[in-house]
């Protein structure tokens, strides 16, 4: 694909070996030398630095520069509440459309109010300039701005230890708190957050100085580039769905497992109840519970099962569908993320449930998710 844009280390991934494809109109580094099984067991043991400047991040503000228009009109768009939230914190959180289907997952941060208040939004890479477009469309007082920066993922337990000797401050951060940090003299906004399980930070910084700062980075003995590839297997390790694969516009929240992400206040009886694009079909769904649900299963066949295979019942009805799957490096088994009909998954102890790989039926079990136990500093 000629017509993929490059992400501005670009260079450095190549001089690494990488392995570069396209992916969400960019061409992305997928694995390196190493390999992905390697780079998937790195992160698990020390750290690994991922590139993921493909993703949007949007700079949000009111136009006419007061943290109540601010609020109350992404209040309008997103089933968020900025009552109790606190300044430089993190949430994850839904673009939806009037279904209730999820159009993009985001992460969204609420920093200093100061004089005039700033969101932050980081959306999926394929979806950038249709969540502008909605948001823009549902949000007509506010102003949106791409934020033009490297953003790269420093994921692993020994991120904190490698972060903190650029600035000492990493280590105050918790889960989901934000902070502007000084690495190298750049002023990077950075978030311990990730999409792998493990604990670490999402690291915002300015072109022209985020060369100098990654290579000091993978200076440390413990750091190693890392590609998408193994991103997608830590985080299906981890139960975390993908947009686009897991989830899309034609699931909702509750379906998914996420209403986690859809705060009290926004529920029936809530404070602020409904008032946000497919409130109506989110709230039914919280009292009646949703007819499909996408859930973790487990098979100790050693049978790859890959998106896309259906899933049968004992008498070899189809009830569902594999979204993801992989053999996990860390279990050594089948693991996915499977979208499974109700009643069959309230029947799955009288009526086991089986993955069609071609002509075998590889058994699986309904497992709680994450596969792996999240290791977030909290």
């Amino acid at each position: 694909m000629t017509d993929t844009k490059r992400v501005p280390l670009d260079a450095l991934h190549r001089q690494a070996g990488a392995k570069m494809g396209p992916f969400a109109g960019w061409q992305m580094p997928i694995q390196y030398p190493a390999g992905l099984k390697a780079e998937h067991l790195h992160t698990r043991e020390a750290a690994s630095l991922f590139d993921v400047s493909h993703m949007g991040q949007l700079r949000v503000t009111a136009a006419d520069g007061r943290p109540t228009t601010l609020h109350s009109q992404l209040e309008a768009a997103l089933p968020v509440d900025f009552g109790g939230w606190a300044e430089n914190h993190q949430k994850y959180s839904f673009l939806l459309n009037s279904a209730g289907g999820i159009e993009d997952d985001l992460m969204v941060t609420r920093l200093d109010d100061g004089t005039q208040g700033e969101v932050r939004i980081v959306t999926n890479a394929g979806n950038r300039e249709q969540d502008l477009h909605w948001l823009r469309f549902r949000c007509p007082k506010l102003e949106f701005e791409w934020i033009d920066e490297v953003l790269v993922a420093l994921q692993g337990p020994a991120a904190e230890a490698v972060l903190e000797v650029l600035d000492p401050r990493a280590a105050e951060l918790s889960f989901m708190q934000t902070a502007t940090l000084d690495l190298l003299g750049a002023q990077c906004f950075v978030s311990r957050s990730g999409y792998t399980g493990e604990d670490g930070f999402e690291i915002s910084i300015p072109v022209e100085q985020a060369e100098a700062v990654v290579m000091r980075l993978l200076e440390n003995p413990a750091v190693a580039w890392a590609g998408l590839g193994a991103r997608d297997t830590l985080r299906l390790e981890a139960g975390l769905p993908l947009h686009g694969n897991d989830i899309s516009a034609r699931s909702t929240p509750v379906e998914a497992g996420l209403a986690f992400a859809i705060p009290k206040s926004r529920r029936t009886e809530g404070a602020k109840a409904g008032g946000f694009p497919g409130a109506e079909t989110i709230l039914r769904q919280l009292a009646e519970g949703p007819r499909r649900r996408l859930v973790g299963l487990v098979s100790h066949e050693s049978i790859p099962i890959r998106a896309h295979a259906p899933i049968v019942d004992a008498d070899d009805n189809t009830v569902g569908a594999v979204s993801s799957g992989t053999v996990s490096p860390t279990l050594g088994h089948p693991i996915t993320l499977a979208w499974i009909d109700r009643v069959a998954l309230d029947r799955a102890a009288v009526s086991p449930l089986r993955a069609v790989v071609r002509d075998r039926r590889p058994s699986v079990q309904v497992t709680p998710l994450p596969f792996v136990p999240k290791r977030y500093k909290r």
